[in-house]
């Protein structure tokens, strides 16, 4: 769906009497807005508009609706497959202005964001509260992207994804009309579950001006480990025992021996440059060392050396700001190069052998840098393959490889994207997983709400085929 030259001039027209200097044609913004992170290549909108409030939105909403033109919304850019790329042209509505913590309710556990707020912002906020937000995709994603692309990151396994930490919001969808998917009540059995048809939605449904937020207490004591093991298996099997043992572990996450060298590198550290698990433990006092020991003795049991824990929080801030900084630290590597990063979560007893396939699938047929890395505690890994964007037989093999990594998660029962979402890049898998049938409904959700497709089009559905 491209939007006509008349339709669009239109809509500016209108946009520019609403928004005035806070939209804009320059072609330095538009190709500022034109991508993300990923390998998709990048696509200038139309237009770029900088919107303040959710009034704002639902104007210039109803605008593109009535004209026809494409829409899609933008935080931080950081997402990993193309979510907010303008394959279609059309506006981009950008909410990285609307940025108010609203409020925080401390005997609730829960907060009022805008959307543009960003995760950091928030746990700065945060910092005297007693209370934290546990999603942490790494990048200093806004909220409002966390949600529509369902989020999560080194805490879920003990804290959950975007998933079960939105307790409601306010979305304008594509006619401008506002509607509140929930309240601030910890369950509720009323009507449709409209809060978690947006977790995910990934701007095809609507633009999030709002979201309340479950927060979690500060624990007592946090400790954090780290084990280094000969292959990957030694520290996928410790993972697995960990979890089927009950233990309440906040974050297990695996790091190959390439990855370990490129951070080494990145972030001037001197991590054993082999296979590595990092660990982190929330509770008591007494709780915390007690977790620590029972995986140290885990650990020893699948061949985990040079196990070390510590409860100082510079020596952990240490290892997790190396953590999150892993996907830079490998692009790093190959600065000239795109980072194509796979994203597959599947069922814990499944995960060694999806791993192991994975990887002599990497070995037997890639000779381009690769790290493999994951929040493994919940199923979830990624491998990130370092693409010359100028060789289309490298972008050709990675994507036959990352197409084999999707489907064999699928055959295990489990996801092509754990934490990613579908965006531009995943979209015949997604048909794979869930079948004809689930789509024809996506499809039939898809046009109640935005009968004109002007909602990130071209995204997260797959094409209809004609015939």
């Amino acid at each position: 769906m491209n939007s006509s030259l008349q339709n669009l001039s239109k809509a500016l027209e209108d946009l520019d009497d609403l928004l005035g200097s806070r939209l804009s044609t320059k072609k330095i913004i538009r190709d500022h807005h034109s991508g993300d992170e990923s390998w998709h290549t990048p696509q200038r909108p139309d237009a770029v508009c900088f919107v303040n409030n959710e009034e704002e939105v639902s104007r210039a909403l109803a605008i593109c609706n009535e004209h026809c033109v494409p829409v899609v919304p933008y935080g931080t850019g950081t997402g990993l497959e193309g979510g907010t790329i303008a394959c279609n042209g059309g506006i981009c509505i950008d909410t990285s202005g609307m940025d108010t913590i609203v409020k925080v309710n401390t005997e609730d556990m829960d907060c009022v964001v805008q959307p543009g707020v960003t995760r950091k912002q928030l746990d700065a906020y945060l910092h005297n509260s007693g209370l934290f937000f546990p999603i942490d995709p790494g990048a200093d994603a806004s909220l409002g992207g966390m949600a529509a692309t369902r989020a999560s990151g080194t805490n879920a396994v003990r804290y959950g994804t975007m998933r079960e930490n939105v307790i409601s919001m306010r979305v304008v969808t594509a006619d401008g009309s506002i509607v509140s998917t929930g309240n601030r009540a910890r369950k509720s059995a009323a009507g449709y579950d409209l809060t978690h048809l947006y977790v995910g939605s990934e701007g095809t449904l609507g633009i999030i001006v709002e979201l309340t937020l479950r927060l979690h207490g500060l624990p007592e004591a946090v400790s954090s480990a780290r084990v280094y093991f000969e292959d990957v298996d030694g520290a996928v099997n410790t993972a697995i025992q960990t979890i089927q043992c009950g233990i309440p572990i906040a974050r297990v996450e695996l790091l190959d021996a390439e990855q370990v060298r490129a951070i080494n590198r990145y972030s001037k550290t001197r991590f054993p440059e082999k296979v590595a698990l990092f660990l982190e433990f929330h509770g008591s006092n007494a709780s915390v060392k007690e977790q620590a020991e029972t995986v140290g003795e885990i650990c020893a049991e699948f061949g985990g050396s040079d196990f070390e824990w510590t409860v100082y929080e510079e020596e952990r801030r240490e290892m997790w700001d190396a953590r999150h900084s892993a996907a830079y630290a490998a692009m790093a590597v190959r600065p000239t190069a795109k980072a194509y990063a796979t994203d597959v979560c599947v069922p814990i007893s499944k995960l060694a052998e999806c791993i192991r396939e994975s990887r002599e699938d990497v070995e037997n047929n890639l000779t381009i840098p690769s790290f493999c890395l994951g929040h493994i505690g919940d199923g979830n890994f990624h491998y990130v393959f370092l693409v010359d964007p100028d060789s289309e037989l490298e972008l050709a093999q990675v994507q036959q490889l990352s197409g084999r990594i999707a489907q064999r998660a699928i055959d295990f029962g489990g996801t092509c994207t754990g934490e990613h979402g579908i965006g531009l890049g995943k979209q015949k898998y997604l048909e794979i997983e869930f079948g004809a049938e689930a789509i024809a409904l996506m499809r039939l959700i898809k046009q109640a709400i935005d009968p004109r497709n002007i909602m990130n089009p071209g995204k997260l559905l797959p094409l209809e085929q004609r015939h």
